[in-house]
């Protein structure tokens, strides 16, 4: 603060202006703010909001007509500008309509569909306010025009039978359907014209609807919904039995009157209906048929209601076709498990049929090892041993068990390895049937090729067989043929 004088007494006090603070630290901040940011936050604070224009009260018809004249100028100015953009022409009708100008706001309308009469949404707002308004012939005469139009918008027949109906007007919805049917529509189509019949109480009516579905389509769908209403809306057993039998014959594609399903839902009615000798036949025949292989959901059904309903005969040969069709799976994966074969011959064996037994020895003794190892061959030669026993033992079958020993022995590969075991089984089976001598040439045949790869059990065996039968000389002779080839050695 400095003080001057002015020469006549008087002083001026003068303030100096503080000093500018000086900035020590110019190294920038930790945290930077960019432009992004301060925009951002600007948003998020709402700070540049646009101006909300004024409330405007309406007091007298003078305001109220320039109101109207300003905004029809406005929807007309932006039709002129986009002719095609039908969302402006829905607003200005829908604007006409609040102004309770309805004779404007249809033609708004109508000029929208002189646009675009494909567009749905279009008939759908003209027709919804003709309804808000109560304008009943109106709305009527928009929807006949829609469904003439676009005949192929199921939604148009929906409300237009809507609103005959809640009209009270059941003879034109009728008549509306029937015009409906005659483009032959999707299910649902039919399935809300037999709807209202019911709710008519017209049963009859109703049926000849699903008629005419099942024949306008005939799909496996169209078949198992009319049955389902024959069973649980109208309480027709018996038709409703009819109906899975047509649909059995008269269903075009194969694929489709030989399906899992359809057999399945007949089954499970039947059994509804208590009818169990009826859904026993109905799982054979398509089992039978088709097999078990392409059905096993129907198969599991099947075992399903054996198993509440059978009798323990029923139960037995459900369950044993059930194992048959694992032994069948396991021997298709490896046909060379020869254990799945040896269950699979047992299974067979202990049901008692002789052919289906032999069939399945057939096909476990034509898988042959593919490697000529003896470890390899051992449960295959097993099989042709089971195989021969069961023809002698259970089949009583001489000559069949004799021709397959005699297989056997052409089977195996003696060049490389050879089963002393094979020989003394076939001739121990010709002692048995009394033929000394052919038992003796077999093993005698048997000492050869064992011979010749220096196998010993060939000869102990016969010398064991002949022990038995008292042939003291036999023994003592094949004793010195034992000590030769022994010798030999």
């Amino acid at each position: 603060m400095s003080t001057f004088g002015s020469g006549r007494g008087t002083e001026i006090t003068v303030k100096k202006a503080a000093k500018t603070a000086q900035v020590k630290n110019r190294a920038p901040a930790a945290i930077q703010i960019s432009s992004e940011q301060l925009l951002r936050e600007a948003r998020d604070r709402k700070i540049e909001l646009e101006p909300r224009a004024p409330r405007q009260q309406i007091t007298d018809k003078e305001e109220l007509q320039e109101y109207r004249m300003r905004r029809r100028k406005e929807f007309e100015d932006a039709i002129r500008m986009q002719r095609m953009h039908l969302g402006t022409y829905q607003k200005y009708a829908l604007w006409e309509e609040e102004q309770q100008e309805f004779e404007r706001a249809r033609s708004v309308f109508e000029r929208a569909i002189d646009v675009d009469y494909r567009n749905q949404t279009l008939w759908l707002k003209y027709s919804e306010m003709e309804m808000r308004n109560k304008f009943v012939n109106h709305a009527r005469n928009v929807y006949d025009r829609a469904v003439s139009l676009l005949p192929r918008v199921d939604q148009f027949w929906y409300k237009y039978t809507y609103m005959e109906e809640m009209l009270g007007n059941f003879k034109l919805a009728r008549q509306i359907f029937e015009r409906w049917m005659k483009w032959e529509p999707d299910e649902n189509a039919f399935a809300s014209f037999a709807k209202f019949e019911m709710r008519r109480g017209d049963e009859a009516a109703a049926r000849t609807v699903y008629e005419r579905y099942v024949e306008v389509h005939p799909t496996l769908r169209a078949f198992l919904k009319y049955a389902k209403w024959e069973e649980h809306t109208a309480g027709q057993p018996a038709k409703t039995r009819q109906v899975y039998e047509r649909a059995l014959v008269e269903l075009p594609d194969e694929e489709e009157r030989n399906s899992e399903k359809l057999f399945t839902h007949f089954a499970h009615f039947e059994e509804r209906c208590h009818e169990y000798a009826r859904v026993r036949a109905i799982y054979k025949f398509a089992l039978d048929q088709l097999g078990r292989e392409q059905m096993p959901e129907l198969y599991r059904h099947f075992i399903g209601f054996e198993k509440k309903h059978g009798k323990r005969e029923g139960i037995e040969e459900v369950i044993v076709g059930k194992r048959r069709l694992q032994y069948e799976e396991q021997v298709a994966k490896n046909p060379h498990d020869y254990d799945a074969w040896f269950d699979y011959v047992r299974l067979e064996e202990e049901e008692g049929d002789v052919e289906r037994t032999r069939e399945v020895y057939e096909r476990a003794i034509a898988q042959v090892p593919p490697v000529q190892e003896k470890r390899f061959w051992a449960r295959y030669m097993y099989l042709w041993v089971n195989y021969a026993l069961f023809e002698e033992l259970a089949a009583k079958d001489v000559d069949k068990a004799r021709q397959v020993y005699s297989a056997l022995l052409a089977a195996i590969p003696h060049e490389a390895f050879t089963f002393a075991k094979a020989f003394t089984l076939f001739a121990h089976f010709e002692v048995r049937q009394m033929d000394l001598s052919a038992a003796r040439k077999i093993m005698g045949h048997g000492i050869g090729r064992c011979g010749r790869l220096g196998k010993e059990k060939a000869f102990k065996d016969y010398i064991h067989l002949e022990r038995q039968l008292g042939e003291v000389d036999r023994c003592r002779i094949l004793y010195g043929k034992y000590l030769e080839v022994g010798e030999l050695g």
